[in-house]
């Protein structure tokens, strides 16, 4: 196991993917605005944006209590690239299924390209921004 003190900002920057995961499945709204800035700017799978911490806490205790239960994977791991564009900023760009909603087995019908820009704070590796987009087929 690594230590805190072995951890690149790439790890970091892994963990609070995992942690964005987490606090989805957790359905806890909380956890889940933590993790981004106080400013940040959400861009939601069917184009709505959110901006600041509170709003996109609100908006995701709206959803976890319409879709109890649901599953998001960890990190849009498909093709994921993260690319420091300086020592405290990183654009994270990735596929993977959406989210998982009970009574259904998987989101393969479902799946996104994220991109995210993250920012160490004070308190670590912060969402400044993010963008959820399904994949599909561009129109003939």
């Amino acid at each position: 196991m690594t230590t805190n003190e072995t951890l690149t900002d790439h790890d970091r920057i892994e963990a609070v993917l995992g942690a964005l995961s987490d606090a989805w499945n957790d359905n806890d709204a909380d956890a889940y605005g933590a993790l981004f800035t106080e400013d940040a700017s959400y861009v939601t799978f069917f184009g709505q944006v959110s901006r600041g911490r509170t709003a996109i806490v609100d908006g995701h205790r709206w959803l976890f209590a319409r879709m109890p239960g649901s599953r998001m994977t960890h990190g849009a791991t498909a093709d994921r690239e993260i690319r420091f564009l300086t020592s405290d900023t990183a654009v994270v760009v990735g596929q993977g299924p959406g989210t998982i909603v009970p009574g259904r087995e998987s989101a393969t019908d479902r799946i996104s390209t994220v991109g995210f820009v993250v920012v160490r704070t004070d308190a670590g590796w912060r969402f400044a921004h993010f963008q959820n987009t399904r994949l599909q087929a561009p129109p003939a």
